[in-house]
């Protein structure tokens, strides 16, 4: 109350406060003129090569994009794709202006004979040829008589243009992208040159890793001369507890036992007539859909069902009731139900399998199909025969007979109710036992069927409702939630994993969490969390309580990575195994020096083991894996000859060669020299983009703004 009264003391300062500061806001916003990203109309998103992206571009594209992918794509999901195809319509355009690489109108035409534009009967002559003319026309006339459509179409225009220069960018490219003969004929050799070798391998693992011991010094040297596979990005570490808002075991009875009161018939004392009166529960209700218009989360379904149309979880109990019979109260996913079976259709559901015979003419007929009817009755007839055999396997049949897209699973359609199939279909199959097999025409074709099942089906009527956290819970969790966050931030930040762990919550760990990432695990989508790692004012220790959807969650940021080479403690996990493998290599080979291949497998204790038909193509050796230096190391020996001691992926190996086949001498490569063009030109675009992007200096600013 004293609070309150030094506010209402305070009234007109609190006022004048207030609107100053959205007087500040006002005048901020006219002098920044912030758009609805967050940056300034004319502000820069990025820069490719000193070139700039501009925000108000980004944004317009960015529009156009949302329009065109709806929602199958996150907000930062819409950014990153517009901000992959400006960085390389950048980089492109670049190249074009450097080469001198445009397009004419002639050009543009070509490229829209290959387009969607070509089909359109407006823009087609008599005969259905794609007419230039007509096309250049049309446009003319939407300038004058169709702003909007003229506008949409310049826009198409540029997108065309681009994609036309790319092809002939990309084409010049692929031009000298081919491979020679002497590369086919290597390209040959590598895979149908042969070798069987005999070899002794000393496993890196029989050293223990304890063993070796690796400084810091060493680590950081080893970085050094690795600088390109301990590249990192900036990035963040954090680790945080849920809170999640779901309904505790008490809501969960409270929501059981409500929709248990609404099974029985409940008296109610009306005070205006003095008098008690019988409300109708639902098991004796006479009307089913008003009773769950009122009560239940799920309205009444009308419509029968087939078993496996209705929840897994008593399926098999309710087909086995008859006509009033009730189940439940029984939990399905977040509800708590009541089913009552309110009708029973004995054998309204069918399962049945055919083969189609297909005629030139019939609905949805294969055009290759050239058969006619009076052969395709024909045919019908032999497999209706040939159906009806004793023994007969019906599923083969249709697999190697049916003209129809089941086919492939025997002829099998799957169970279906009455209506769904064409009608002289659907009657044979409701008309006839399981196991009959008869062929009927149908607009299709001719049709050998079988009928394989029957099943009832089902009108259900089910009470149901949600399982949801009560206020009190949703209370009672955000208490605990805001408690956590305040004994965690005035506690040391190094006691927030002791202060969770204590109160027996999960702390949870994310790492290396790049700017643009929006997806946490066990939290979802969490752009605002992100942001926050990320924001210049957060720093390691740093304590945050996010409001989710479903809940809170109170994050801590634990780590903070900077660009460039990885710190030592940060690489060790990935070098130390590197580097023991290089010690251990060096302490195999000085110990095992001049060694015969008998001695060397003898004082290891190893065995000589054999290896035959080895490629370099696929330089692995079985039993000891890939191993493309050895393999190769293999192919510079004669046959009888024993190598030296060679360092490979997972040992120390000694070979020697007892057999080597050379691939035949072709008269002609031109086969593999063309299949290597095809690979080396079906990599340009893909290749020449990367290494264009690799080698641009690119200044990202998306994490500033989104």
């Amino acid at each position: 109350m004293a609070i309150l009264e030094n506010i209402r003391k305070r009234t007109t300062v609190l006022i004048l406060i207030i609107g100053m500061a959205l007087f500040a806001f006002v005048i901020s916003g006219v002098f920044t003129n912030n758009d609805f990203a967050g940056g300034k109309v004319g502000s820069t998103l990025a820069e490719v090569n000193d070139e700039p992206i501009s925000m108000e571009d980004f944004n317009s594209k960015l529009e156009q994009a949302q329009r065109q992918y709806g929602t199958n794509l996150s907000s930062t999901q819409l950014v990153n794709t517009v901000y992959d195809q400006e960085v390389r319509r950048t980089l492109l355009n670049q190249q074009f202006e450097d080469l001198g690489i445009d397009v004419e109108s002639d050009q543009i035409v070509d490229f829209i004979k290959n387009t969607g534009y070509a089909q359109d009967p407006s823009f087609q002559d008599e005969n259905g040829v794609f007419n230039v003319e007509v096309f250049k026309t049309a446009i003319a006339d939407w300038k004058e008589t169709d702003p909007l459509r003229y506008d949409n179409w310049l826009q198409i225009e540029k997108s065309i243009m681009q994609s036309a220069k790319e092809q002939l960018y990309f084409n010049l490219i692929k031009a000298g992208a081919g491979a020679t003969l002497a590369e086919g004929q290597f390209d040959y050799k590598l895979t149908n040159d042969k070798v069987d070798i005999q070899y002794v391998r000393v496993p890196y693992s029989s050293i223990a890793d304890s063993t070796i011991q690796v400084s810091k010094d060493e680590i950081a040297a080893f970085i050094k001369d690795n600088p390109d596979d301990y590249k990192q990005e900036k990035a963040r570490d954090i680790r945080f507890v849920f809170f999640e808002e779901k309904a505790s075991l008490e809501d969960e009875n409270a929501v059981e036992g409500a929709v248990v009161g609404l099974l029985n018939d409940t008296v109610e004392y009306i005070q205006e007539r003095n008098e008690t009166d019988t409300i109708a529960g639902f098991r004796n209700t006479k009307d089913i859909m008003a009773f769950l218009d009122r009560n239940s989360d799920t309205k009444f379904d009308t419509i029968y069902k087939a078993q496996k149309d209705l929840p897994a979880v008593a399926a098999d109990t309710l087909m086995n009731l008859g006509k009033g019979g009730i189940y439940g109260p029984y939990r399905d996913g977040d509800f708590f139900k009541v089913s009552k079976v309110m009708d029973v259709k004995p054998n309204g559901s069918a399962k049945a399998s055919h083969i189609l015979v297909v005629y030139e003419g019939a609905t949805r007929a294969n055009p290759e199909i050239k058969r006619t009817k009076e052969e395709a009755e024909e045919e019908a007839n032999k497999l209706l025969v040939e159906a009806k055999k004793d023994g007969a396997d019906f599923t083969a049949l249709a697999r190697d007979n049916s003209d129809g897209p089941s086919a492939p699973r025997g002829g099998d359609l799957g169970y279906f109710q009455e209506g769904i199939m064409a009608d002289e279909f659907n009657d044979f199959c409701f008309g006839n036992e399981v196991g009959s097999i008869g062929l009927v025409e149908t607009e299709f074709g001719f049709h050998i069927i079988k009928v394989d099942d029957k099943q009832d089906i089902l009108q259900v009527a089910t009470l149901s409702r949600e399982i949801e956290p009560s206020d009190e819970t949703v209370n009672s969790l955000f208490t605990d939630a805001t408690k956590f966050e305040m004994a965690a931030i005035d506690a040391a930040a190094e006691s927030f994993g002791d202060i969770a762990k204590e109160s027996e919550y999960a702390l949870l760990p994310v790492n290396k969490l790049k700017q643009m990432d929006e997806n946490l695990p066990g939290l979802g989508t969490q752009r605002n969390i992100v942001q926050w790692a990320f924001n210049d004012d957060t720093k390691v220790g740093d304590i945050k309580r996010f409001d989710l959807t479903n809940g809170y969650a109170v994050v801590q940021l634990t780590k903070m990575y900077k660009d460039g080479l990885m710190a030592t403690e940060d690489a060790s996990t990935t070098a130390l195994p590197k580097i023991r493998k290089k010690r251990k290599a060096q302490q195999i080979m000085a110990s095992n020096q001049g060694k015969s291949i008998d001695d060397f497998a003898k004082d290891n204790n190893v065995t000589i083991s054999n290896a035959s038909a080895l490629t370099r193509k696929s330089p692995t050796i079985p039993g000891a894996g890939r191993e493309p230096m050895v393999v190769g190391n293999a192919f510079a020996f004669e046959e009888g000859q024993t190598s030296s001691l060679l360092e490979g992926e997972t040992g120390v190996f000694m070979i020697k060669v007892t057999k080597r086949d050379d691939a035949i001498t072709l008269p002609n490569f031109s086969t593999f020299s063309n299949t290597l063009t095809t690979s080396n030109r079906s990599a340009v675009n893909t290749a020449v983009y990367n290494a264009l992007k690799e080698g641009a200096e690119i200044e990202d600013n998306r994490a500033t703004f989104y």
